[in-house]
């Protein structure tokens, strides 16, 4: 099966297979896609700062992300892994959300209970993601199955890696989907590495795209830092799925440019020739030269958004570092509609040895 890809290195586009996609929504695809690689500098270097406990990087991996969620509907739902943030962003979400969840301080809306950069929001239909590998697989399937039993005209798209294509839930899902035509995309962000596992010791198979074949499944593999490309394989899966076709599963093939995450050092495993080869592929160039060619933005537009990012993030995390932790009673909400007697008495005993040891 050959590689879907529309955008060359120089941003040239293959114009039997470019998108109809309006000006404004190109820019916008842009802007966020240079928000998501400002958030990855922001947090990392916040993190080695000390200042932050952890960060997700997604450097490399731009193009997924935005080019999906602008192929999707607002209605539509995403389970993402953890590499997805921008995604939230472009639907929606406020930046200071995500800010103050670095922080966990009291505007944290996950109230200090998740791993920084494992967000959620039921606004913007973006489910919270686990730290275990796979499991948004089933439970994807899980949530398609269901809008077909209650004909809701909706898609579930599932983010996950190449190393979550060796687990039992991927099977699990990917046979679910397929078995009962579920309305669900199964999205593999093939980033060359799961931590420290090359992909080479990942599978026997030629590539991961013919996995699909073993369930029943159309599946198409795509340039993943060719955001264009990314856009087309996401709309025609909408399409199938919404027209009742069942699933289809794409390979998209990128690589991460950072480390798995603030806690790894990619230099003990990784070839620095590799990374090199890579960055000259980097997504956010190919495609600012893409639209800069099309007269939709220059060189000035360019550096212009993000520096208006760089200065709204630089304000939030100001502020956010001088709020407060989550209240104590936050360990005991949105368990129960109404706090029962035995959470209040141990509420009320936590509270009472936080005065005696303040």
């Amino acid at each position: 099966m050959s590689m879907i890809k529309i955008l060359d290195s120089t941003g040239k586009a293959d114009p039997e297979l470019e998108p109809n996609i309006s000006k404004e929504k190109l820019v916008k695809m842009l802007e966020y896609m240079i928000l998501v690689r400002l958030l990855d500098e922001k947090g990392m270097r916040l993190q080695r700062q000390g200042r932050i406990s952890f960060s997700i990087p997604s450097t490399g991996q731009e193009a997924t992300q935005i080019g999906a969620v602008a192929a999707l509907s607002p209605e539509d739902w995403i389970f993402p892994a953890y590499r997805e943030p921008g995604m939230a962003f472009y639907r929606g979400l406020p930046l200071e959300d995500l800010v103050n969840h670095w922080f966990i301080n009291e505007k944290d809306p996950q109230k200090g209970r998740r791993l920084p950069g494992l967000f959620g929001s039921k606004q913007f239909r973006y489910v919270n993601p686990s730290a275990p590998i796979g499991t948004q697989i089933i439970q994807a399937a899980g949530a398609g199955y269901a809008h077909k039993y209650l004909s809701e005209n909706l898609v579930d798209i599932v983010f996950f890696g190449d190393g979550a294509t060796s687990s039992s839930d991927f099977h699990s899902g990917l046979n679910f989907g397929a078995v009962f035509k579920t309305p669900t995309i199964f999205f593999c962000q093939n980033n060359q590495w799961a931590i420290s596992v090359p992909l080479s010791r990942q599978t026997g198979a030629t590539s991961l795209v013919d996995k699909a074949q073993g369930y029943g499944l159309p599946g198409v593999q795509v340039d993943g830092n060719d955001i264009l490309a990314v856009y087309n394989v996401v709309k025609e899966a909408v399409k199938r799925a919404k027209a009742g076709d069942g699933p289809t599963f794409i390979e998209a093939v990128t690589y991460r440019a950072g480390p798995h995450t603030s806690s790894d050092d990619p230099t003990r495993y990784r070839p620095k020739e590799e990374l090199e080869k890579w960055k000259k592929l980097d997504p956010i160039s190919r495609f600012e030269k893409y639209l800069r060619a099309k007269g939709y933005i220059t060189q000035e537009g360019i550096e212009e958004i993000r520096s208006s990012f760089d200065n709204k993030l630089n304000n939030l995390i100001s502020e956010a570092e001088k709020l407060k932790p989550p209240s104590l009673k936050t360990l005991f909400s949105d368990v129960y509609s109404e706090l029962p007697w035995h959470l209040e008495e141990q509420f009320n005993e936590l509270n009472a040895l936080k005065g005696r040891n303040a």
